[in-house]
């Protein structure tokens, strides 16, 4: 399965270019390629990451155009925004009228949603954040694979399994070879154009490490190349964006400076903040995000932390459950149930309609059937799971993690077969 369809090039401008496919225009910035208008590309997140020659642009697009449409129809469908309640708040309505006319809806309002626990008002914020979603951005849906190359980590993050202090956990670290294996394999036999390089802050693979295997990444493979690696020098990052990364999953996990004080004893909210400002200003695409249903976490806090990552002006938000982990000191608490991150998820588009809303694999773990649910809600990105099976399971955040013991094969198949029952199109073309 390709995971995005070429699009050409209709006109350009400095390093900004325009690309159309099937009548829809997008913007995309150009950054690694001599392109002329007439050109065919793929593009990721605001990105070009790959040029494509006409003949074979062409096939492509000829064995997607009628399946395109297709999809595009079925996803009107699903989202039409339609209710006959009669018992529903008029104050409800008015809040979830304000954001489907594109509106910003206030901190307060938000809130008013979240707290909402009658079924027929939950009915129509879901319903109401596909339709915004539709709406919005249309059937596209991002698809990217993620290589979790490390499960050491010198942190005490108190949620997480993969912290130092857990002397129960056999820990790995691939090869810079294992990895390009990875890559590889998802790119050639697979079709993947956006992928993740994850692990625990491993100072074992240095910063000169990883910026040899994005130079080696992207010398043979064209991606869109995410880091999600955690807190190194200003100076790697900068060098690893000159190297051809182009976005980071830089989680904050919380918006209260006391709760996160306690739950990263390593380090400080503000440091957070400094870091997601300096990767924003180098000119990556952020991808942040924070954990639902944490000890001492309330609705307010929740909505703040949405209202945060909008402000620092995220590309791609990631908010997933807390699930508690046998070895970490929040081992006794327990995870919040689905309907309140689906919930949470639909309000955060209600917030923000032009934001991408990943599904975590961290929803999946809590209800295997919650993708299909997230995406119906308002969320338009999903991740798949690259590593090995063998070192899957070792990548123990929390307990029972979805995916990890799933070949990517099976994967992709059940991707495919979900997006085109719900009518979405891997058609991350740009901005």
């Amino acid at each position: 399965m390709c995971y995005a369809i070429p699009g050409n090039v209709k006109s350009i401008s400095d390093n900004l270019i325009t690309i159309d496919y099937f009548g829809e225009e997008r913007t995309a910035r150009n950054d690694f390629y001599a392109l002329q208008v007439g050109d065919y590309v793929y593009a990721q997140g605001g990105f070009v990451v790959q040029k494509i020659g006409k003949k074979l642009a062409e096939e492509i697009l000829d064995s997607w155009k009628e399946l395109f449409f297709e999809l595009k129809e079925t996803d009107t469908r699903l989202s039409k925004l339609h209710h006959d309640k009669t018992t529903i708040s008029k104050g409800f309505l008015k809040i979830i009228s304000k954001a489907t006319y594109g509106g910003s809806i206030s901190r307060e309002e938000a809130v008013r949603l979240l707290l909402s626990e009658d079924l027929d008002e939950l009915e129509v914020l879901h319903k109401s954040a596909n339709f915004i979603r539709q709406k919005f951005l249309g059937n596209a849906c991002c698809v990217h694979g993620i290589v979790e190359f490390s499960n050491n980590c010198m942190c005490q993050c108190a949620y997480c399994g993969i912290n130092r202090s857990n002397i129960n956990l056999t820990r790995y670290r691939l090869t810079p070879k294992q990895i390009r294996d990875i890559v590889g394999n998802a790119v050639e036999r697979f079709g993947f154009k956006g992928i993740v390089l994850q692990s625990g802050e491993d100072p074992s693979y240095s910063s000169k490490e990883i910026l040899n295997l994005i130079k080696m990444i992207m010398e043979h493979y064209p991606v869109f190349l995410f880091l999600s690696v955690g807190e190194r020098e200003d100076a790697f990052y900068l060098r690893a964006f000159e190297a051809g990364a182009r976005a980071v999953l830089f989680r904050f996990e919380t918006s209260d400076d006391a709760l996160y004080a306690k739950l990263h004893p390593h380090s400080s909210l503000k440091e957070r903040m400094r870091y997601l400002k300096l990767l924003k200003n180098i000119g990556y695409l952020i991808a942040t995000g924070s954990l639902i249903g944490l000890p001492q976490q309330n609705v307010e806090t929740i909505i703040d932390d949405f209202l945060l990552a909008k402000e620092l002006g995220a590309d791609m938000y990631s908010f997933g459950p807390f699930i508690p982990h046998p070895g970490t000191p929040l081992s006794g608490y327990k995870a919040p149930d689905v309907g309140s991150i689906l919930k949470a998820l639909s309000v955060l588009r209600l917030i923000d309609p032009y934001g991408k809303i990943l599904v975590t694999t961290a929803l999946e773990s809590l209800y295997p059937k919650a993708k299909r649910q997230a995406l119906l809600c308002g969320a338009n990105s999903v991740m798949l799971n690259l590593t090995p099976t063998n070192f899957a399971a070792l990548y123990d955040i929390y307990p029972s993690r979805a995916r990890g013991d799933i070949s990517l094969e099976d994967q992709v198949t059940e991707a495919q077969l979900l997006l085109r029952s719900i009518g979405r199109a891997p058609t991350d073309l740009g901005l």
